[in-house]
């Protein structure tokens, strides 16, 4: 069956056909000429467009921006609108029918397109990259943004032509097929015909109102998140529409999506709430009213009525409930009970409809109280009419009021809910039996006979009672002061519980937990045990202010009886400002106060007997001083007791050693030999030990990352050897090859080099390394990607030649590989170019494959050696590609590629088509 065009393809068809540009004998691009077969393809895509009745719905559904602005400017163009006319100055009331219609429909369309861009569009899920499809999209999507620029800028003047439509009190005439075949004869055969009151569908003066007011009332609202008069002047244009809408009924040259309409009237309500008290307030603008006024008890009673008689959407009630949350959670005290109450409603009315209650009433349901419980069960009351009420809606009101008294611990408040009217009212004698044993199981002590007490706060708790929320109250608590006077208090309730084991959270190192858990009095001892565990938890989300409190109080309790403990917490602290200064201050380059780096240097040459150490402090001090180049101080001041005794000091002596000695022409290789040493001899040990922060400075980084990589490459698995910065300073042998833990190595490049891109993304060697790491893990795609970002970042992005440092012979053969697994086979070809000596044999391999998945011909271009030109040539004539055998011809062909050029001349073209290229690669893998 023969599949025929549909009417908005041929408009596509004609006008791409119109529009299509010359090439002239010297490659020169020229407009389309003004010619009669031209003329005739634009009169035919007027004439299809003419046939949908200009309907803007279905043209702007099915054209582009650009082709539908084609479209109008010839309707414009056609319609007498003198080119370069600002329609502002055009007298609608003047101009012949046609005319003011023409130009009517171009500002409908421009301000309609303007509202259309503002609203989201969800991408298209991207295929496979092909270059000249990319080329293409993008091409468009440029042209777009330039036509929607201009339509913002005119934006003023189409409201302005818009409104002035709005004046007008005649019919208007839009062209038909047969105004257009009169427009297309000759001048004097037409004798005014088409500018007579009867040429064309006629527009009545509501039908044409009735449209701009809509696309009037559609612009105004979206500018009023800009200025909030607007939303009036949207609103008036909307009502205004929907008077015309029920005057004129059905119309096909009118035809406006009521249900959008009737969402903007009623934002239009919401945002600016008309002052005329005989138009009845609807929900919506009653609670945007109570939300900026503050009056949350009528917000309240809105959503209770709405319980009764359901009318708000869900998702709008949760919207409003997450509104009020996020203001509570900004210090609003009062808002508490309000959320509690909004959510309440709101998991009513869940349950009423079978739908599964929230996780966030739970929260808020967390510490119920007597208040609490009494609006519940108002709103339950209020939701459910129990004389009309269907038995499933019973049913389901039933099970939520008998799961929340299972729920609920305090009894007195279990009473309150079963024997409530409506409790009593939905379940039979028997179920109330059986969650009275229910409860009875779980709380074989109480008597659950007793009438309830009047007031909840005269009910004594039990000590088991209250020995469980003074539990709680201690896992929450971050407050030094606070802490201890709970544990005062369940002290004194009983002698027989250890509190430091409350919660499995609180974690001390073992090498201080055996001093801590050996203090004789237990409230000393859990006092201390939590605060150090709290301030070290705080540590680790960063909430670094609490953890200064936690420590200055645990600091100041253990000063009056251990020196031991006290010497810990000092080390605890100074590790605590470190952590501080490198996440404040430090990460604007500040340098840390003298005072901090002189206890940091006292700590490592501290000498004090039976003090427990922790490793990480020892290695954050060093990480430190290396981090503020405090390098004169490891290499010439550190004490050499201190060097032998403590590794990370002797590690951090060689590394700020070997930097020192990186700048030097020479560059130095006996402390680059040591710290060689010292790494193998870490990487060899089974029981390795944890690294610390490698700080920010680019050459510690560049400097351990070289180590690492000549250590990785010691194997001379020359297929997946990394390259870097500085490998040469290294020793090129290990004697014990078998001892090295290769993987172990592998995990700290990988670690390291991560570490260092986030310092410096845009760092060359960094990039070529973490390429060359997804290549040996076979992962091309992203090796090829890195390998572009290092090029792009070291030649801006291309427009520079790169630097031969850069792409080496063995950068650009890897790359070729990574293309050629990726069966991108034209790209290996260009690519062998790029090598000293021209890979011809990989090159005419690859061009021999005819499953390519690159963009094949279009890659042709960018092609300078005439001898790959030649051959492609001879294998398109050989496989019968005449297409593409002239494409290689025309590549041949240019006069820039002539090997009697100079060789200055080829070489720029050369390094012209290099960087076209790569710019071409990375738009595919950016």
């Amino acid at each position: 069956i023969k599949k025929y065009p549909s009417p908005v393809q041929l408009i596509v068809q004609f006008l791409e056909q119109a529009s299509k540009p010359l090439v002239n004998e010297q490659n020169q691009v020229q407009p389309p000429p003004d010619n009669k077969r031209n003329r005739i393809l634009k009169l035919l895509a007027l004439k299809v467009a003419a046939h949908l009745k200009w309907d803007l719905d279905i043209l702007e559904k099915s054209l582009s921006v650009p082709v539908l602005n084609m479209l109008l400017n010839e309707l414009l163009c056609i319609s007498k609108v003198p080119p370069g006319t600002k329609h502002v100055d055009v007298d609608l009331a003047s101009v012949p029918p046609t005319t003011a219609m023409a130009i009517l429909l171009y500002n409908r369309w421009a301000i309609r397109t303007i509202v259309k861009s503002s609203f989201p569009v969800k991408q298209a899920k991207p295929g496979p990259p092909q270059l000249n499809v990319m080329n293409q999209v993008q091409q468009e999507k440029e042209v777009t943004e330039n036509i929607l620029k201009v339509l913002k800028e005119q934006a003023d003047d189409s409201i302005l032509v818009l409104e002035g439509a709005l004046k007008l009190n005649k019919d208007l005439y839009i062209h038909t097929i047969r105004t257009l075949d009169l427009l297309a004869m000759e001048p004097g055969m037409v004798n005014g015909e088409t500018e007579s009151s009867a040429a064309g569908f006629i527009i009545s003066s509501e039908e044409m109102q009735c449209q701009v007011c809509y696309d009037l009332g559609a612009i105004y609202f979206q500018q009023g998140s800009m200025n909030f008069e607007l939303y009036v002047n949207a609103r008036e244009k909307f009502f205004r529409t929907k008077e015309l809408i029920s005057k004129i009924g059905s119309s096909l040259h009118c035809i406006i999506d009521e249900r959008r309409l009737a969402g903007y009237c009623q934002a239009c309500g919401v945002l600016a709430p008309s002052d005329n008290t005989s138009s009845p307030s609807t929900p919506y603008s009653q609670i945007h009213s109570c939300l900026r006024s503050g009056n949350y008890q009528e917000l309240v009673k809105i959503f209770l009525e709405d319980n009764q008689t359901p009318t708000l959407p869900v998702q709008f009630k949760q919207s409003v409930l997450r509104e009020l949350s996020q203001k509570a959670q900004q210090g609003d005290a009062v808002l508490d009970e309000i959320c509690f109450k909004v959510c309440a409603c709101n998991s009513v009315c869940d349950v009423m409809h079978g739908r599964p209650v929230g996780v966030q009433f739970s929260q808020l349901f967390l510490r119920p109280t007597k208040e609490k419980i009494d609006f519940l069960l108002e709103v339950c009351s209020k939701s459910l009419q129990v004389e009309t009420a269907s038995e499933s809606s019973k049913r389901k009101m039933a099970y939520f009021l008998k799961n929340l008294c299972l729920g609920l611990e305090d009894l007195q408040l279990v009473f309150m809910i079963s024997s409530h009217e409506l409790f009593m009212a939905l379940l039979k004698d028997d179920e109330r039996k059986l969650l009275i044993d229910q409860m009875r199981k779980r709380s074989p002590r109480v008597n659950l006979g007793t009438k309830p007490i009047t007031s909840f706060y005269d009910i004594p708790a039990s000590a088991s009672v209250n020995i469980g929320q003074l539990e709680h109250q201690l896992i929450l608590s971050v407050d030094p002061w606070r802490i201890r006077q709970i544990l005062i208090e369940l002290h004194g309730m009983t002698a027989e519980r250890q509190f430091w084991t409350v919660s499995n959270k609180w974690e001390v190192p073992n090498v201080y937990g055996n001093v801590i858990l050996g203090i004789k009095d237990s409230l000393t001892r859990d006092l201390v045990y939590i605060l150090m565990a709290k301030g070290l938890h705080c540590i680790t989300v960063k909430d670094f202010v609490h953890a200064k409190q936690l420590f200055a109080a645990c600091l100041e309790l253990v000063t009056e009886f251990s020196p031991k403990l006290r010497q810990v917490m000092l080390n605890e602290m100074l590790l605590l400002d470190i952590y501080t200064h490198e996440a404040g201050a430090g990460l604007s380059g500040e340098r840390p106060p003298s005072d901090l780096i002189s206890r940091v240097r006292g700590y490592l040459e501290m000498r004090v007997p039976d003090i427990p150490l922790r490793q990480v402090v020892a290695e954050e001090c060093a990480a430190f001083l290396l981090n503020w180049r405090e390098n004169e101080y490891l290499t010439m001041q550190v004490p050499l007791s201190l060097v032998q005794n403590n590794p990370y000091v002797k590690l951090g002596q060689l590394l700020a050693a070997t930097c020192k000695d990186l700048p030097g022409p020479k560059e130095s290789r006996r402390a680059a030999k040591d710290l060689w040493e010292v790494v193998v001899q870490i990487c060899s040990v089974s029981n390795q030990h944890k690294r610390g922060n490698d700080g920010r400075e680019p050459l510690v980084l560049t400097t351990i990352l070289s180590l690492f990589v000549k250590l990785h490459n010691v194997r001379e698995d020359i297929v997946n050897d990394i390259t870097a910065e500085h490998i040469s300073i290294w020793p090129s042998s290990i004697p014990n090859l078998q001892s090295v833990d290769f993987e172990a190595v592998s995990v700290t490049i990988k670690e390291l080099v991560s570490y260092a891109l986030t310092i410096n993304s845009n760092n060359h060697s960094w990039l070529i390394i973490q390429a060359d790491i997804y290549f040996a893990t076979n992962q091309y795609s992203a090796a090829l990607r890195y390998y572009l970002q290092a090029g792009a970042v070291c030649s801006d992005f291309f427009t520079k030649m790169v630097p031969p440092d850069v792409y080496t012979d063995q950068v650009i053969k890897r790359m070729i590989k990574c293309c050629s697994l990726l069966n991108c086979h034209t790209q290996v070809a260009i690519l062998c170019q790029f090598l000293r000596e021209v890979d011809y044999k990989t090159a005419f391999k690859a061009l021999q494959e005819q499953n390519s998945h690159d963009a094949m011909d279009s890659y042709y271009d960018y092609i300078w050696d005439i001898t790959i030109l030649e051959y492609l040539t001879y294998l398109h004539h050989k496989r019968g590609e005449s297409d593409k055998r002239q494409i290689a011809i025309k590549a041949i062909g240019q006069t820039e590629l002539n090997s009697s050029n100079p060789e200055e001349v080829l070489q720029l073209a050369a390094q012209r088509r290099k960087k076209k290229f790569l710019q071409a690669m990375a738009k595919l893998y950016f």
